[in-house]
């Protein structure tokens, strides 16, 4: 019997070696928040039997099985060297974070090309069934997937932008899709389709003659043998998965070829917490409110005046706080609040005793948050924080505070808001159970959409033809004026036909009076 058990777990693993492919990851950036995103994926493949590749600036800690790093580590060094101050981004202007983002750009890429491991890499003749980038400032990173032979697959970590749609052409009608920069909803006012039309139109113009040269440099150094170019590669994109979902955004048209896979790194696997933690969480009989600014933004850079406010706010609670905050000493901190450098962040959102989250509005925050039917209060610092929490408000799941406008007494009333009020709960729950409503998990339904890709060698009868046109032939400005033009021009030539017979009939009539 032994044999026969032996014979078919041989079988078995024949077959899964015949169905698995060969993955590269890329991952670029050194926002660990948008690295969660991509390995969450990329484990989910090697989880599949896949063989994973990973580029990035996080290797794992724990080897895991089909999971190869490939550490690009220069650009954290590089980030620690520029002492950026993420609060700095909050008193700029929406054009002068776009280029600033565009300038970190050419950082990152040249960075990761650079990297003696992802050279070497690039040297060993090795082959992908398919390469999947995270789509945030990585052009030229794309021509890695030219280089291994593989169709090439983009990852928008925070949902639809100017930067990944025009991969496979989905259309971003301005009247109602609105910049990822700008704290708007679909439903806009003439002068908020005004404003968004000027940053949208700035937007693309700076991609297209400021940032893409930049990008198009760094390609033609890297892969000075490219066949194809960047552009070409850019518009045969085989697949964009999307970290969005339509039940926490708004409907919006798609290609065929772009998926949305919101949620994709919540694994709905609560963990056991820390002693500490789980008893500090089960004894809160008035509940919990936790307080996170996200994984790039230090809660101890916030200014003495405004973490004073928050402290006096929080001191005046009945609720216990949990404040992921990064130095063991908080001077003023109430007996109420719990600090430390890390907290669990999902683990702890399952928890029953949790009645708020106040966060920086970040996407994977206030997704996490609403799957656990938590409502929330935004303090908006950059990027795409002042959509949702514009998003949350509309919607009624969520309060926004200005961080430049705050108070003890704004925050008190937002937090007071938001916990008082049972409406906000209720909606928030209502979003989970729409949110989890859906055929397939998102990882799996990321897997697959990736072995799609690998399976049909690219997928090539998913590329909409519109990807093929120029822009002129995109719109049909061409037809439009040869039609309406030619139309125009018989309209003229009628109207001139009828002024040269009136002119005629006049002059006749004319010469008719003076011969009586």
């Amino acid at each position: 019997m032994k044999w026969f058990w032996s014979s078919v777990l041989i079988i078995c693993a024949v077959l899964s070696a015949a169905n698995a492919y060969k993955i590269l990851g890329i991952s670029p950036t050194m926002a660990r928040s948008h690295f969660f995103v991509g390995n969450a994926l990329y484990k989910g493949l090697a989880e599949k039997g896949h063989e994973v590749t990973v580029i990035s600036p996080f290797p794992l800690k724990k080897p895991t099985k089909n999971y190869r790093d490939i550490p690009s580590t220069n650009i954290i060094q590089l980030s620690k060297e520029s002492k950026s101050n993420p609060l700095q981004m909050r008193d700029m202007n929406v054009i002068d974070q776009i280029l600033s983002i565009y300038d970190l750009g050419y950082v990152i890429t040249n960075s990761t090309l650079s990297e003696p491991s992802v050279q070497k890499l690039m040297a060993s003749g090795e082959k992908f069934d398919a390469v999947i980038c995270e789509v945030f400032l990585s052009e030229a990173l794309f021509g890695l997937a030219e280089h291994f032979e593989a169709p090439l697959i983009g990852l928008g970590t925070f949902g639809a932008t100017l930067w990944n749609t025009d991969l496979v052409g989905s259309p971003s009608p301005l009247s109602y899709v609105p910049n990822t920069f700008l704290p708007l909803t679909t439903k806009m006012t003439l002068a908020e389709r005004i404003l968004n039309l000027a940053v949208i139109t700035v937007e693309t113009v700076a991609y297209y003659t400021y940032y893409m040269p930049q990008q198009r440099q760094l390609f033609n150094k890297y892969f000075p043998n490219s066949k194809a170019g960047l552009d070409n590669i850019r518009k045969d994109t085989a697949l964009v998965l999307l970290n969005a979902h339509v039940s926490l955004s708004f409907p919006r048209p798609y290609q065929p070829n772009m998926i949305e896979v919101g949620g994709i790194h919540i694994t709905n696997k609560p963990k056991a917490l820390p002693a500490e933690m789980q008893k500090f969480l089960d004894e809160a009989k008035d509940g919990v409110i936790y307080f996170s600014m996200g994984s790039n933004l230090k809660s101890s850079l916030i200014p003495v005046e405004k973490r004073d406010a928050i402290l006096r706010t929080f001191k005046s609670l009945k609720q216990k706080v949990m404040w992921k905050f990064e130095e063991t000493n908080l001077p003023g901190k109430s007996d109420n609040v719990y600090i430390n450098d890390w907290f669990p962040q999902e683990d702890i959102l399952s928890h029953p005793n949790v009645k708020l989250f106040i966060t920086h509005g970040g996407l994977l925050s206030t997704t996490e948050s609403i799957f656990y039917g938590k409502p929330f209060v935004g303090i908006p610092m950059f990027g795409d924080q002042f959509l949702n929490m514009a998003r949350a408000e509309a919607i009624g799941y969520g309060v926004t505070v200005d961080y430049n406008e705050l108070t003890e007494e704004l925050f008190s009333a937002a937090i007071n808001k938001v916990i008082k009020d049972s409406k906000y709960e209720k909606l928030a729950k209502s979003m989970s159970e729409r949110f989890r409503d859906q055929p397939m998990k998102p990882l799996d339904l990321a897997v697959y959409w990736v072995e799609y890709v690998a399976r049909h060698k690219g997928a090539p009868h998913l590329h909409s033809a519109g990807q093929d046109l120029g822009f002129i032939q995109y719109h049909n400005i061409d037809a439009i004026g040869i039609l309406f033009g030619g139309i125009l021009l018989v309209l003229i030539g009628i109207h001139v036909v009828i002024f040269k017979v009136a002119i005629r009939s006049f002059f006749k009539s004319q010469q008719k009076v003076k011969t009586n």
